[in-house]
């Protein structure tokens, strides 16, 4: 022990009177060195101790746990998790978010704990900081994933995810669950926000800048924190709509949409992986080592931390009745591949891999394949050098800067679905009637994972966040603003439509603030995505009136609204924004933002009908009547990539740099686009490659490339892209993939061109 504090002594030097711990960087070869050495001193207990991970509520006083402040540790409690159970790992926070000052208390009693131990290993501290430090007192929210990805703006979402990670290092977290890349192909999924929307491409780029703004300062650095790719793989498909629930997807289609946003993850060296709770074809993913073993592992390459999801070992036995025991579902995890299980409410699992091994069910190798692994990261995020909070950390908690970080963000996000005669954006001096659910509440602008798991806690708010409403009084004054939205999502009076219909009378316009309530995970299950009646009957009656209607959505999926659709003048789509989103919203209405949001899914128009834009022709074909086709398959309410502005744009002459590409060649394609306004504005440029015919059924198109412009009124630019064969590949029945000589048509907006591949 004295030894090692020596050399952390050594390692600090004096800034500003405040003792700074310096990071070290260690070598991989020196890493690899240190945990051979340690896991040469390593009991087998120890060893299956570093593979448990438990939550937080198992140590905290049962008093602590009800109130929900996450301050009383029980210190026998604590004892036993460590000493007696060797655990390796903590993750998640109370029932409500706790202060920074909190947070670092609370890590050290755990670390000075963990470190009192024989080998003195630091227990690693994991949270979902999934759109912001979610769990924080003072920290600031992003819009979330599905909001990210409608900026078309990968290098901002990347800045939001750069935020996070210093606001939760500041806390002594260093180990985030984020992001997820799973498609948002089934919108009646209740974590759809959490996904980058239907498309692998966005995903891809979008998961890729994430990881990147995590872990690019090097994990060691306290600007920095271990990223988490989940949920591998197909999780985000269950045949029901239902969180957590079987999902019926071919290989093929798992290859070619599912996969390759995790290999680029895995290339861009995100250091751990969460696993898909559900079953893919009938199989645990869980339990499949064909999956985490000989897929992730050995075809694509993933060298870091395999973590399981809440409770999923256990529930090999209990859920998916594939283990006959509790006992043999740890050796069915252990043997597909995870390394550490999220057990996490007891110590069944150390109970049961430590017998498994004594048995010599589980070899002592098997174990050092994983233990191996979860020390490397440790080391690497310089655990072993100072377990606890950093205080140049403290200093990059609750700067200014985030604040209008999440105001761009949210602003670039929002999207213009309608604008019947450019009613928008409406006069500060028109009488406006704000109305509806989502008009004066907190929480359906931030959705799952705010300062609570749900997100639905008001309170838990900070002062500084503002409703829509506070932000249109402050916009338009007290004079011009009647107000029919009340605080609480559930409120009876914001769907008390004879008040409504009274107070219509003196508006000008109403803007109907509408959309879903904050829910995370299985609590948000649906039956039905239509909108909720309630809300649907107030805009039926708003409608009625024959004022002019502006509805608001925020929803962490598309509610489907077909029925108010044609009367309605205008439709703003707001997703969850976040801390800043009610600015956001407010500068769109009233025209101080351009919006430039584009839809990263197709909303639907039907609950029967969720087709993706990258659907095959066949999909477009339909017989609706004997002896006559149509083909109008794909009819959603508005398609992926739909977003208006309040500039208008011109694409035109559409060149190629030649008509072959042959082999490793380059393509360069380019357009000229035009803003044909007065304004100036934003606006993505997206270039989808359609395969015209292929061995296997090809999809209508494809993105492959985006890019986000600034456009002075009335100017024009050439947009460039470049393409190679990988951007034409395609997976073959037998899971190669593979580029085939054929015609392929590009398009950009208006504009489209086709080429030959040879």
């Amino acid at each position: 022990m004295l030894k090692k504090t020596m050399l952390f002594l050594a390692s600090i030097t004096l800034i500003n009177h405040a003792v700074v711990a310096q990071p070290i960087k260690h070598s991989d070869q020196e890493i690899k060195q240190k945990v051979e050495t340690l896991l040469k001193k390593m009991t087998i207990e120890e060893k299956v101790g570093q593979m448990t991970q438990i939550t937080l509520g198992v140590i905290l006083d049962d008093s602590t746990r009800e109130v929900g402040n996450g301050l009383n540790i029980n210190k026998e409690k604590l004892k036993k998790a460590i000493h007696t159970y060797k655990v390796g790992s903590i993750l998640n926070s109370t029932a409500t978010a706790l202060t920074v000052k909190q947070w670092n208390s609370l890590i050290k009693e755990i670390q000075d704990e963990a470190l009192s131990t024989p080998n003195e290993i630091p227990v690693i501290y994991g949270v979902d900081a999934i759109h912001g430090v979610t769990y924080t007192k003072g920290s600031t929210l992003y819009p979330h994933n599905i909001g990210l990805a409608a900026t078309r703006n990968a290098e901002l979402a990347k800045l939001t995810a750069k935020a996070t990670a210093k606001e939760l290092r500041a806390t002594g977290v260093r180990w985030n669950f984020d992001p997820v890349l799973d498609l948002g192909v089934n919108p009646i999924w209740s974590r759809f926000s959490e996904t980058y929307g239907e498309d692998t491409y966005l995903t891809k780029k979008f998961g890729v800048g994430v990881i990147q703004g995590y872990e690019e300062d090097g994990l060691e650095n306290p600007t920095a924190v271990a990223s988490t790719m989940k949920h591998f793989i197909g999780y985000s498909d269950p045949a029901n709509g239902k969180d957590r629930t079987p999902a019926y997807i071919p290989d093929i289609v798992l290859w070619e949409k599912f996969l390759p946003q995790f290999q680029a993850a895995i290339d861009a060296g995100s250091a751990s992986i969460m696993i898909n709770s559900a079953s893919v074809n009938g199989i645990p993913v869980h339990g499949s080592k064909r999956l985490l073993t000989d897929l992730l592992r050995t075809e694509l390459g993933f060298k870091g931390l395999v973590v399981t999801d809440w409770e999923d070992v256990i529930r090999l036995h209990t859920r998916h009745m594939v283990a006959e025991s509790p006992r043999a579902a740890v050796k069915m995890a252990v043997d597909a591949g995870i390394d550490m299980s999220m057990v996490p409410k007891d110590f069944s699992f150390y109970e049961h891999l430590v017998d498994l091994v004594k048995a010599g069910e589980i070899s002592e190798q098997r174990l050092n394949q994983s233990v191996g692994i979860i020390l490397k990261l440790k080391y690497q995020l310089g655990l072993f050098d100072n377990a606890y909070h950093e205080s140049e950390a403290l200093e990059n908690f609750g700067k200014a800067e985030y604040k209008n970080l999440a105001l761009q963000a949210a602003r670039e996000s929002i999207t213009l679905l309608k604008n019947d005669d450019d009613i928008l954006p409406l006069s500060k001096n028109a009488k406006i009637l704000l109305a509806g659910p989502t008009g004066h509440s907190l929480a359906p602008l931030n959705g799952s994972w705010s300062y609570s798991w749900q997100g639905d806690v008001e309170e838990n708010y900070p002062d500084d966040n503002k409703t829509i409403l506070e932000v249109f009084e402050k916009t338009v004054g007290k004079k011009n603003l009647i107000t029919h939205s009340y605080t609480g999502f559930n409120n009876s009076k914001n769907y008390d439509i004879d008040g409504l219909v009274r107070k219509a009378k003196k508006a000008d316009y109403i803007v109907l603030a509408l959309g879903e309530n904050a829910y995370a995970e299985s609590p948000g299950a649906l039956d039905d995505l239509n909108l909720a009646k309630n809300q649907m009957n107030l805009a039926q009656a708003a409608l009625a009136t024959g004022k002019p209607v502006i509805v608001i959505l925020a929803e962490g999926r598309p509610r489907i609204i077909r029925d108010i659709v044609p009367a309605t003048k205008a439709i703003v789509q707001s997703y969850l924004p976040g801390s800043q989103g009610a600015q956001a919203i407010t500068d769109v209405i009233f025209g101080n933002y351009n919006p430039n949001g584009k839809l990263p899914y197709s909303y639907p128009q039907y609950t029967g009908d969720f087709s993706t834009y990258d659907r095959v022709y066949l999909n477009d074909v339909q017989q609706l009547k004997p002896a006559v086709l149509t083909y109008n398959g794909y009819k959603p309410q508005w398609p992926f990539g739909h977003g208006l502005s309040y500039s208008s744009f011109e694409y035109s002459d559409i060149t190629i740099s030649k008509k072959k590409l042959t082999g490793d060649e380059q393509l360069t394609v380019s357009v000229w686009l035009k803003n044909t306004s007065e304004f100036d504005a934003k606006h993505a440029v997206e270039l989808y490659i359609s395969d015209l015919f292929a061995s296997v059924s090809p999809a209508v198109k494809r993105l492959k490339a985006f890019k986000k412009v600034n456009l002075k009124a009335g100017q024009g630019k050439r947009i460039s892209f470049a393409i190679n064969k990988n951007d034409l590949t395609f997976v073959t029945p037998d899971l190669k993939r593979i580029v085939e000589a054929g015609e392929f048509k590009l398009t950009l907006g208006t504009e489209t061109i086709n080429f030959h591949y040879q």
